[in-house]
């Protein structure tokens, strides 16, 4: 008979004070997960910026208060007890999840919207295990974005995945009241 030692759950606290090691960690539900750090591709890099663009005009012509637009692998604690914090590509943050805790390292609370953007050594269980976590936290709308493809694909935690090809607009109702974008642009390299 063998018995297995439980995994010990690990605080953002606890993750944050592990050494600077050149290691990307995000912790899923208490678990840590840890990758090299990798440079992203110019398609990653040039879509992310694009995409942060699009949603910058788009949150400016809104009214105060506005959230906010951030990019870059953004830290973001979804949720606590257990702790999920991961980074986020690109994201749309409301303005009560914004206001926060203004001076902790992590944005404390799930963005509106994550913009995930595959890149080559991205492993598909890796995506979907994100996918599932930042859905189950409250994320209201994750774009999974192919730049290789130029798809984007939109997912709600209480409906079928939306597919958006190079042909037609992306939107993001009730989410992102009024956004409309062509996906051809969000892929104009």
């Amino acid at each position: 008979m063998s018995t297995e030692t439980p995994t010990r759950l690990m605080t953002t606290d606890e993750m944050l004070a592990l050494p600077d090691d050149g290691m990307v960690r995000e912790l899923f539900r208490g678990e840590l997960r840890e990758r090299p750090l990798i440079f992203h591709d110019r398609w990653h890099s040039r879509t992310a910026a694009r995409i942060a663009h699009v949603l910058s005009v788009w949150l400016d012509s809104h009214p105060e208060p506005r959230g906010l637009v951030v990019s870059g692998e953004a830290g973001f604690r979804l949720a606590r007890d257990p702790d999920t914090t991961v980074g986020i590509d690109v994201a749309y943050v409301s303005a009560e999840v914004a206001a926060r805790a203004p001076e902790a390292a992590y944005i404390e609370g799930p963005p509106v919207l994550a913009v995930e953007i595959l890149s080559p050594p991205d492993k598909q269980e890796d995506v979907d295990e994100k996918l599932a976590v930042s859905l189950e936290t409250g994320v209201a709308l994750v774009w999974v974005v192919n730049p290789r493809f130029r798809t984007v694909t939109a997912y709600r935690p209480d409906a079928p995945p939306v597919l958006f090809n190079d042909q037609q607009d992306l939107t993001a109702e009730p989410h992102l009241p009024g956004f409309r974008v062509a996906v051809s642009r969000v892929f104009r390299f």
